[in-house]
């Protein structure tokens, strides 16, 4: 089923020159600032309506203080007396707006658009579960977005429409509406939900349609003789009724190879086939400037203008044609072509230089085995954040000695430390145990872990463990006592106590289970 993400950016033309001038949100006090300090002025950009000066974006601190979209500029500025006043580029936030999206396209899904001054469209069809589902993908977003100082709300649903009028009028911060929800989810909406004119809002207020329950309860033919066809199409779109095609945003340097079809094509055979001559077409390109692939999008237009959509990525730059045509082979089960599709599109998204390899090898070098296809698969199925390894760091505290890295990255230079054996499973987290056991430096003579208590044969300790001091001041003066110890059925298991036992300020003195010895 289609699933379509919509990103509402409220503020964007207020935020984007927030971050233009270096997250600046502050002026000189109004009384003078005796002490000189700073107070956050509310910003409102202007710009012209017919003959008139027009308020035409306002940040949050502007709307908190009555200040609207459409307000006369001498009102505004005589309603705030403390106001930035800055003039309006549309242009400009049309640019960044763009490459906003350029930037969700390359993270994301392959079929992102803009939509309208204050949005992005994202159709995230298959690409939730490479993100940790769609409530994890809709956080991430706004997060991110947060993170750079633009404000953000988010709704998917399972059409353009839906997803559009519940970002503005439904999201807080995010909302996820559920599949096969139908028209029923919109029905408390306003009717300016369903992107309508100005004027034609107004008119269904006049006519007392102020929700877009009232219009479904309504028959639809005096709808369509008063106010047209444009009505009718947008309730049926929101309402996943009738189809409404995303057209791609594509990066300006992206490598493009594509392919129309007289006759539309859906068979798995055929797809496969035309897919091979598409890669070859965009691999010849490659060569040419010297590049490898990193990520692959393909488009498949069907006769109905929906865009079926595929993305794999590499691991290293590949220009292959045998691999990357089985990348995309493998993901063929995916596409929906419906009645037919009558376009296909592949596009470099992501491109690296790729420097010609030197194909033989002295007898005196080693061989190394090349798993680079291998990690693509995996990469592909299962989703690149889901694939790594792990990687020393130099840290006394054994949660913070290792990290996660990319699988073909180069080697840190750093080493795992061989002073003391350390456990094969590290939890993610210490857990809480109960034990009896003699302070301060004997190992316990038995603990209950997750319920089961355990008597212990052997122990081997304690390994002192100090705090980094030069990072957190809480850790000045805490300290870990660890111990290998052994129970009565044979596992082995790596726990601590968190103190010296003996002062306070060391630690907690309670003891944690960290690790399982293989």
């Amino acid at each position: 089923m289609r699933r379509v993400v919509s990103l509402f950016l409220p503020t964007f033309p207020t935020d984007r020159l927030r971050r233009l001038w270096g997250g600046r949100n502050a002026g000189p006090a109004p009384d003078g600032g005796a002490n000189g300090a700073a107070v956050d002025l509310p910003l409102v950009l202007l710009g012209r309506e017919k003959n008139r000066r027009v308020v035409t974006a306002a940040d949050g601190l502007a709307r908190g203080q009555g200040l609207r979209v459409g307000m006369a500029a001498a009102r505004a500025t005589a309603a705030v007396a403390a106001l930035e006043v800055e003039e309006h580029d549309p242009a400009a936030d049309a640019e960044a707006l763009e490459r906003l999206a350029l930037w969700v396209l390359e993270r994301f899904s392959p079929i992102v658009a803009v939509d309208g001054a204050d949005g992005i469209v994202v159709d995230s069809t298959g690409a939730d579960h490479l993100h940790g589902g769609e409530a994890a993908m809709l956080q991430s977003l706004v997060g991110r977005f947060a993170t750079a100082g633009i404000s953000a709300r988010a709704a998917v649903a399972d059409s353009w429409g839906a997803a559009h009028a519940l970002a503005r009028h439904g999201a807080e911060p995010v909302f996820i509406a559920p599949p096969k929800h139908g028209a029923s989810i919109l029905k408390p909406l306003p009717v300016e939900a369903l992107r309508l004119s100005p004027e034609t809002a107004e008119a269904l207020r006049d006519l007392g349609f102020s929700t877009i329950g009232d219009l479904l309860n309504t028959p639809r033919a005096p709808l369509a003789l008063r106010f047209g066809e444009a009505l009718t199409r947008r309730l049926d779109q929101a309402a996943g009724r009738r189809s409404e095609p995303i057209e791609p945003l594509l990066p300006a340097e992206s490598i493009v190879a594509s392919r129309n079809f007289a006759e539309p094509i859906g068979a798995a055979e055929t797809i496969a086939r035309y897919l091979g001559k598409l890669v070859v077409m965009l691999c010849d390109e490659l060569q040419e400037k010297g590049l490898g692939v990193r990520r692959l999008d393909l488009l498949c237009r069907r006769v109905d203008d929906r865009v079926e959509a595929v993305r794999v990525s590499t691991a290293r730059p590949v220009r292959d044609v045998g691999r990357l045509t089985r990348l995309l082979c493998d993901r063929i089960e995916t596409i929906a072509p419906g009645f037919g599709i009558e376009r296909m599109t592949l596009v470099a998204t992501l491109a690296e230089p790729l420097a010609p390899a030197q194909k033989l090898a002295a007898l005196t070098d080693e061989i190394l085995p090349d798993v680079s296809s291998l990690i693509d698969v995996i990469a592909n199925r299962v989703g690149e954040e889901r694939l790594y390894r792990l990687a020393p760091v130099e840290s006394d505290v054994p949660e913070r000695s290792v990290r996660r890295i990319p699988p073909l990255a180069p080697e840190t230079g750093e080493t795992w430390r061989r002073d003391w054996p350390r456990p094969s499973r590290l939890l993610r987290r210490p857990e809480p145990i109960e034990t009896l056991a003699l302070l301060p430096d004997h190992p316990p003579a038995s603990f209950t872990w997750r319920g089961v208590r355990r008597r212990v044969r052997a122990a081997d300790g304690p390994e002192r463990i100090f705090g980094e001091w030069w990072k957190r001041d809480e850790e000045l003066a805490a300290v870990r006592d660890y111990f290998q110890v052994e129970a009565e059925d044979g596992e082995r298991f790596w726990i601590f106590r968190s103190g010296d036992g003996e002062a306070v300020e060391t630690g907690s003195q309670r003891w944690f289970l960290h690790g399982l010895f293989g």
